[in-house]
């Protein structure tokens, strides 16, 4: 009986060695995918202009003014009254020369027509409702919209005197 409980004991033994003594290293999977490089294309960087920058001669905006012809002569008279109402009226938003919060009105002719600049100042809320310019200035000056001053006419055509002594 010795032999036999000898037997077993060897048997269970070996039993035990061969099946649970050494424990496998596991090693985890990781598998790499590498993404192909993507190649951004040089595409030419948008060339908008400005609205306060764009050029449009065509355009006579939507107002009271569908036609108005210049003298080639400045009207100096003219300009000093349009010079005193654009200084009166206008220095809150506009300086001259640079841009502030709105547009400067320097050099507005070379850029609009006499009739858009006049509708602008007579009506700039139906302007800025009716006119895609007038529209992007509004964007392009951060939402400001230009205040109605209820100018006449008259004071208007002065103050569009005016900044034809502009340079």
């Amino acid at each position: 009986m010795k032999t036999t409980l000898r037997l077993m004991l060897v048997f269970f033994a070996t039993l035990l060695l061969s099946c649970g003594g050494k424990e496998e290293e596991k090693k985890e999977q990781v598998t790499v995918v590498k993404k192909e490089k993507t190649v951004k294309k040089d595409t030419p960087k948008s060339t908008s202009v400005k609205a306060s920058e764009k050029v449009d001669l065509t355009n006579k905006g939507v107002g009271p003014i569908t036609s108005l012809t210049l003298n080639d002569e400045i009207d100096q008279a003219l300009a000093n009254e349009g010079a005193e109402v654009f200084k009166k009226m206008c220095t809150a938003c506009h300086r001259p020369n640079k841009k502030f919060i709105g547009p400067a009105p320097s050099g507005i002719l070379e850029r609009r027509t006499p009739e858009w600049v006049m509708n602008m100042i007579l009506d700039p809320e139906g302007m800025v409702k009716n006119d895609p310019l007038a529209k992007e200035l509004l964007i392009e000056f951060n939402g400001s919209p230009m205040a109605n001053q209820n100018l006449t006419e008259e004071e208007a055509r002065a103050v569009l005197e005016y900044f034809r002594t502009l340079k």
